[in-house]
């Protein structure tokens, strides 16, 4: 079960990439009142998080309806998450996922979604819908460890920003995305196994 914990944890930390992801928060606080910056990211965090924990719990009704099969949901993921790789490994103006430039205080978009709760991120908790006890437990303690990490990353992201530079921040992003690719391409095959054995 520790193990099991462990892999959500940090597979949720790469998809999700809070660090990677400091440089758009800090970016979209500037139009925002210091006095309001932490009940904003508090207030995206929540978002986040309750969205990521809807597909979680209803995921698998998602699928059904859609008429989806687990292989292909893994497969398609597989490949999100592998683009998504990419653009850490090789950094786009935009960052991983974009940027809204609609000025103002953000609002769900673009910190809650896409920055934290983007397509990676849905695809990878809809993997991880289970009927059992013990397995919800360990899924749903995983994502409330990453939220924690979110809350801490985001409430310095300035700071980070300012003392580590964007040098070593982009060097950190491009290693998560190296991780993640490798991931990725771990889910596709796995998904593949699964796709030859029901022939």
């Amino acid at each position: 079960m520790t193990q099991t914990f462990i892999q959500t944890f940090i597979l949720l930390i790469l998809v999700t990439d809070p660090f990677g992801n400091v440089p758009l928060f800090v970016s979209a606080m500037q139009q925002v009142a210091p006095e309001r910056r932490w009940k904003v990211v508090v207030r995206e965090c929540l978002i986040a998080f309750a969205v990521l924990l809807l597909f979680m719990f209803f995921g698998r009704h998602l699928l059904a309806a859609m008429h989806l099969s687990d292989i292909s949901l893994r497969i398609g993921g597989s490949v999100i998450l592998f683009l998504i790789a990419l653009r850490m490994v090789f950094p786009q103006p935009g960052g991983p996922f974009g940027t809204s430039e609609d000025g103002g205080e953000p609002f769900i978009v673009p910190l809650a979604i896409p920055a934290i709760a983007g397509p990676s991120a849905l695809a990878t908790v809809l993997l991880f819908a289970s009927d059992t006890a013990a397995d919800i437990m360990v899924n749903v303690g995983a994502l409330t460890a990453v939220a924690v990490v979110w809350l801490a990353v985001f409430l310095s992201a300035e700071r980070l920003q300012k003392r580590l530079g964007p040098q070593v921040m982009t060097a950190f992003e491009r290693l998560m995305g190296l991780i993640l690719s490798a991931i990725a391409v771990e889910m596709f095959l796995a998904g593949l196994r699964e796709f030859i054995k029901s022939l």
